[in-house]
């Protein structure tokens, strides 16, 4: 019985907890993006001083940058956050990004998503005030949370490395 508690416990620890949470952040941020976009898509709009939430739809990526690469660019995308996924699993990364990866890879795919379903990225927040801001939505602010994160870490809370 001991091998069973050992198994257990090791199912558990690290590798399993890193992807389930990754995996759950992903899972949350894919379906908030998408619900709040649906919002917009069915008509929701709002005009303020400073920011309006109205529906805008980017066929290209910030800034509406490589729109001339039209259907392709769907495809671009997805196989990017597919090299982005097997880079993080190989190299190990999984456990000590887990959250930011899922936030990095939720708001991707909830991007990608946009691109099969609608033609293009549903985005959503216009910022008018003194000047014209990129339109964005909230998986563009996972994605760059996710960074963000991520370069924090690598700069200010270095891996502790072990010498053999």
């Amino acid at each position: 019985m001991l091998w069973f508690n050992e198994g257990f416990c090791c199912l558990f620890s690290g590798t399993f907890r890193a992807f389930a949470v990754f995996f759950l952040v992903l899972l949350g941020t894919f379906i908030i993006d998408q619900n709040i976009k649906s919002l917009f898509v069915e008509g929701y709009y709002r005009a303020g001083e400073c920011i309006d939430l109205e529906l805008h739809y980017n066929k290209g990526v910030a800034f509406s940058m490589l729109a001339f690469l039209g259907p392709y660019l769907k495809w671009i995308q997805a196989l990017l956050v597919l090299i982005i996924l097997f880079f993080v699993f190989k190299e190990g990364y999984i456990k000590r990004y887990a959250f930011p990866v899922g936030l990095l890879v939720g708001g991707a795919l909830g991007n990608v998503y946009d691109r099969f379903v609608h033609g293009g990225v549903v985005d959503y927040v216009a910022w008018h005030c003194g000047f014209n801001f990129a339109v964005f939505n909230f998986a563009d602010v996972a994605i760059d949370l996710a960074v963000v994160w991520i370069l924090i870490m690598v700069y200010f809370f270095k891996e502790d490395v072990e010498e053999k």
